[in-house]
């Protein structure tokens, strides 16, 4: 029988020559997406240890191996929950003009409705109100809402066509 004490430990290039390729496919299998990184990083660490058991070397660099894994997917997926929003997209100084021209066209349309119309859609597309919330404001029915609205929407269609052509 053969006594394990005496038998020679085998080098650190002997153990990275012949655990390494092992030690990336098991951290790819574990979902690293740099198995290579992983598995250097856990003989850095082996180099660095001194192991009271020689022996327990390759335990040692699987459980390194899993931990670095399990790490780095943590530190991943906390990076894509804390991600920021992009920034939105700058316009061009003519954009701006052309926005500001066709406010100012809405304005000028929306200035030329009779009051009645006029309030109904300020009170529902600028306050975001109900239709009950402005039948309250106008003091009048929601059926009248509905009536001004409609028609002060039709003006304003009809007259920014007008300013088109």
């Amino acid at each position: 029988m053969i006594d394990s004490s005496t038998m020679a430990q085998p080098s650190f290039a002997e153990l990275f020559a012949a655990h390494y390729q092992p030690l990336v496919r098991l951290a790819g299998l574990l979902g690293a997406d740099d198995p290579e990184d992983i598995a250097q990083e856990a003989f850095s660490r082996l180099h660095v240890r001194r192991l009271r058991d020689d022996g327990a070397a390759v335990a040692y660099l699987r459980t390194i191996v899993c931990n670095l894994t399990r790490n780095r997917l943590r530190h991943l997926r906390l990076v894509r929950l804390r991600r920021p929003d992009p920034p939105e997209p700058e316009h061009s100084s003519e954009h701006a003009v052309i926005v500001a021209e066709e406010h100012r066209e809405l304005l000028t349309a929306l200035d030329r409705l009779p009051r009645r119309q006029r309030e109904a859609l300020v009170l529902r597309y600028w306050l975001d109100l109900s239709e009950r919330e402005i039948a309250d404001v106008m003091g009048v029915s929601a059926g009248s809402v509905k009536t001004h609205a409609s028609r002060a929407l039709a003006a304003l269609g009809k007259a920014l066509k007008e300013e088109d052509q």
